[in-house]
Protein backbone atom coordinates (compact mmCIF):
# COMPACT_ATOMS: atom_id res chain seq x y z
CA UNK A 1 0.00 0.00 0.00
CA UNK A 2 3.29 2.58 0.66
CA UNK A 3 3.90 1.66 -2.93
CA UNK A 4 0.94 2.27 -4.43
CA UNK A 5 0.72 5.59 -1.79
CA UNK A 6 3.84 6.80 -3.49
CA UNK A 7 3.46 5.87 -6.67
CA UNK A 8 0.31 8.23 -6.88
CA UNK A 9 2.08 10.89 -5.44
CA UNK A 10 5.01 10.70 -7.55
CA UNK A 11 2.17 10.38 -11.02
CA UNK A 12 0.31 13.53 -9.69
CA UNK A 13 3.81 15.38 -8.54
CA UNK A 14 5.90 14.67 -11.98
CA UNK A 15 2.47 14.64 -14.39
CA UNK A 16 2.01 18.15 -13.34
CA UNK A 17 5.24 19.59 -12.51
CA UNK A 18 7.92 17.98 -14.34
CA UNK A 19 9.37 18.70 -17.68
CA UNK A 20 9.98 15.69 -19.92
CA UNK A 21 14.28 15.27 -20.02
CA UNK A 22 13.82 15.59 -15.99
CA UNK A 23 15.53 12.07 -15.05
CA UNK A 24 15.29 10.76 -10.80
CA UNK A 25 17.90 8.73 -9.62
CA UNK A 26 17.66 5.07 -8.55
CA UNK A 27 19.64 4.24 -5.16
CA UNK A 28 20.76 0.76 -5.14
CA UNK A 29 17.57 -1.55 -3.04
CA UNK A 30 15.28 0.12 -5.52
CA UNK A 31 17.67 -0.76 -8.33
CA UNK A 32 17.56 -4.67 -7.01
CA UNK A 33 13.26 -4.51 -6.22
CA UNK A 34 12.53 -2.77 -9.86
CA UNK A 35 14.31 -5.86 -11.74
CA UNK A 36 12.83 -8.33 -9.54
CA UNK A 37 9.41 -7.00 -10.11
CA UNK A 38 10.43 -6.89 -13.98
CA UNK A 39 11.23 -10.07 -14.20
CA UNK A 40 8.10 -11.21 -12.35
CA UNK A 41 5.93 -8.98 -14.84
CA UNK A 42 7.71 -10.47 -17.77
CA UNK A 43 6.67 -14.42 -16.54
CA UNK A 44 3.35 -13.07 -15.57
CA UNK A 45 2.87 -11.53 -19.00
CA UNK A 46 4.12 -15.09 -20.69
CA UNK A 47 1.92 -16.78 -18.47
CA UNK A 48 -1.21 -15.14 -19.66
CA UNK A 49 0.10 -14.28 -23.06
CA UNK A 50 1.80 -16.46 -25.64
CA UNK A 51 2.07 -13.82 -28.38
CA UNK A 52 4.01 -12.18 -25.58
CA UNK A 53 6.37 -14.74 -25.32
CA UNK A 54 7.04 -15.16 -28.80
CA UNK A 55 7.58 -11.62 -29.49
CA UNK A 56 10.45 -11.58 -26.67
CA UNK A 57 12.33 -14.03 -28.69
CA UNK A 58 11.85 -12.10 -31.85
CA UNK A 59 12.19 -8.48 -29.91
CA UNK A 60 16.05 -6.50 -29.67
CA UNK A 61 15.04 -5.19 -26.54
CA UNK A 62 12.07 -4.81 -23.93
CA UNK A 63 10.86 -2.27 -21.90
CA UNK A 64 9.18 -3.55 -19.18
CA UNK A 65 6.86 -1.19 -16.30
CA UNK A 66 5.87 -3.93 -13.68
CA UNK A 67 3.95 -0.97 -12.11
CA UNK A 68 2.31 1.79 -13.33
CA UNK A 69 -0.30 3.89 -10.77
CA UNK A 70 -3.30 5.40 -12.94
CA UNK A 71 -4.55 8.10 -10.54
CA UNK A 72 -7.88 8.39 -11.58
CA UNK A 73 -9.38 11.68 -9.54
CA UNK A 74 -6.38 13.53 -10.16
CA UNK A 75 -6.33 14.10 -14.28
CA UNK A 76 -5.84 11.26 -15.24
CA UNK A 77 -2.38 10.68 -14.19
CA UNK A 78 -0.14 8.06 -14.28
CA UNK A 79 3.50 6.86 -12.79
CA UNK A 80 5.95 3.93 -13.05
CA UNK A 81 9.60 3.00 -13.20
CA UNK A 82 10.74 0.28 -15.69
CA UNK A 83 13.63 -1.42 -16.86
CA UNK A 84 15.34 -1.55 -20.58
CA UNK A 85 16.43 -5.38 -20.69
CA UNK A 86 18.22 -6.84 -23.87
CA UNK A 87 17.96 -10.30 -23.36
CA UNK A 88 19.39 -10.68 -19.50
CA UNK A 89 21.09 -7.54 -19.65
CA UNK A 90 20.25 -4.64 -18.19
CA UNK A 91 20.33 -1.53 -20.57
CA UNK A 92 19.25 0.94 -18.26
CA UNK A 93 16.25 2.25 -16.02
CA UNK A 94 13.04 4.44 -17.44
CA UNK A 95 10.15 6.45 -15.79
CA UNK A 96 6.63 6.72 -17.37
CA UNK A 97 4.81 9.91 -16.93
CA UNK A 98 1.10 10.48 -18.16
CA UNK A 99 -0.68 13.36 -18.10
CA UNK A 100 -3.61 13.32 -19.94
CA UNK A 101 -5.42 16.60 -19.59
CA UNK A 102 -9.03 17.29 -21.21
CA UNK A 103 -10.05 13.92 -20.93
CA UNK A 104 -14.13 13.46 -20.88
CA UNK A 105 -14.80 12.35 -16.98
CA UNK A 106 -15.95 8.71 -18.55
CA UNK A 107 -11.95 7.83 -18.74
CA UNK A 108 -10.84 9.14 -15.07
CA UNK A 109 -10.96 6.29 -12.50
CA UNK A 110 -11.70 6.48 -9.09
CA UNK A 111 -9.05 5.89 -6.83
CA UNK A 112 -5.57 4.05 -7.87
CA UNK A 113 -5.45 1.42 -10.54
CA UNK A 114 -2.26 -0.36 -10.32
CA UNK A 115 -0.74 -2.37 -13.78
CA UNK A 116 2.17 -3.05 -15.73
CA UNK A 117 3.15 -2.66 -19.43
CA UNK A 118 6.00 -4.08 -21.73
CA UNK A 119 7.02 -2.49 -24.48
CA UNK A 120 9.02 -4.88 -27.27
CA UNK A 121 11.63 -3.18 -28.94
CA UNK A 122 11.38 -4.65 -32.49
CA UNK A 123 13.41 -2.51 -34.61
CA UNK A 124 16.78 -0.79 -34.53
CA UNK A 125 14.84 2.33 -34.86
CA UNK A 126 12.75 1.51 -31.86
CA UNK A 127 15.75 0.71 -29.90
CA UNK A 128 18.14 3.54 -30.68
CA UNK A 129 15.10 5.79 -30.32
CA UNK A 130 14.45 3.97 -26.77
CA UNK A 131 18.38 4.13 -25.60
CA UNK A 132 19.39 7.61 -27.41
CA UNK A 133 16.44 10.17 -27.12
CA UNK A 134 16.66 12.29 -24.24
CA UNK A 135 13.10 10.93 -23.32
CA UNK A 136 10.09 10.54 -25.81
CA UNK A 137 6.66 9.89 -25.98
CA UNK A 138 4.59 6.97 -27.04
CA UNK A 139 2.72 8.38 -30.19
CA UNK A 140 5.48 10.68 -31.59
CA UNK A 141 8.55 8.77 -33.12
CA UNK A 142 8.76 4.54 -33.68
CA UNK A 143 5.11 3.28 -34.52
CA UNK A 144 4.27 1.52 -31.19
CA UNK A 145 1.16 -1.17 -31.29
CA UNK A 146 -0.79 -1.85 -28.61
CA UNK A 147 -1.71 -5.06 -28.42
CA UNK A 148 -5.15 -6.46 -26.76
CA UNK A 149 -6.80 -9.55 -27.33
CA UNK A 150 -8.50 -8.85 -30.71
CA UNK A 151 -5.09 -7.60 -31.87
CA UNK A 152 -3.16 -10.39 -30.54
CA UNK A 153 -5.54 -13.01 -32.27
CA UNK A 154 -4.70 -11.02 -35.67
CA UNK A 155 -1.15 -10.52 -35.07
CA UNK A 156 1.21 -13.50 -36.94
CA UNK A 157 4.41 -14.11 -35.48
CA UNK A 158 6.27 -14.77 -38.77
CA UNK A 159 5.15 -11.07 -40.00
CA UNK A 160 5.76 -8.62 -37.98
CA UNK A 161 6.16 -5.03 -39.78
CA UNK A 162 5.57 -2.60 -36.63
CA UNK A 163 8.74 -1.07 -34.66
CA UNK A 164 7.17 -1.80 -31.32
CA UNK A 165 4.35 -4.19 -29.75
CA UNK A 166 2.94 -3.03 -26.44
CA UNK A 167 0.84 -5.13 -24.07
CA UNK A 168 -0.98 -3.72 -20.87
CA UNK A 169 -1.78 -6.33 -18.07
CA UNK A 170 -2.43 -7.04 -14.62
CA UNK A 171 -2.26 -9.57 -12.55
CA UNK A 172 -5.28 -11.27 -14.13
CA UNK A 173 -3.90 -10.94 -18.01
CA UNK A 174 -3.93 -8.39 -20.69
CA UNK A 175 -6.35 -5.37 -19.83
CA UNK A 176 -8.35 -2.76 -21.96
CA UNK A 177 -9.70 0.61 -21.58
CA UNK A 178 -6.03 1.82 -20.72
CA UNK A 179 -4.21 3.76 -23.40
CA UNK A 180 -0.35 4.74 -23.12
CA UNK A 181 -0.75 7.05 -26.12
CA UNK A 182 1.21 10.65 -25.14
CA UNK A 183 2.70 8.65 -22.37
CA UNK A 184 6.35 10.24 -21.39
CA UNK A 185 9.41 8.25 -20.59
CA UNK A 186 12.56 9.29 -19.60
CA UNK A 187 15.87 7.54 -18.80
CA UNK A 188 16.57 7.59 -14.91
CA UNK A 189 20.08 8.11 -13.43
CA UNK A 190 21.28 5.43 -11.12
Amino acid sequence: MALIAKQLFLAVSLATFTPMDRASLLDLPAVNDLNNDADQALHRLYKTNALAETLSRKARSVLIFPNVVKAGLVLGSAYGEGVLKRGSRVEGYYNCVAAPLGLPADHLWPGAQPYGYVVFLMTPKAEIYAQDSMGWEIGVGPTVVLVDEGTAAKLSSSSLPDDAYAFIFDQDGLMAGINIDGTRIARMRR
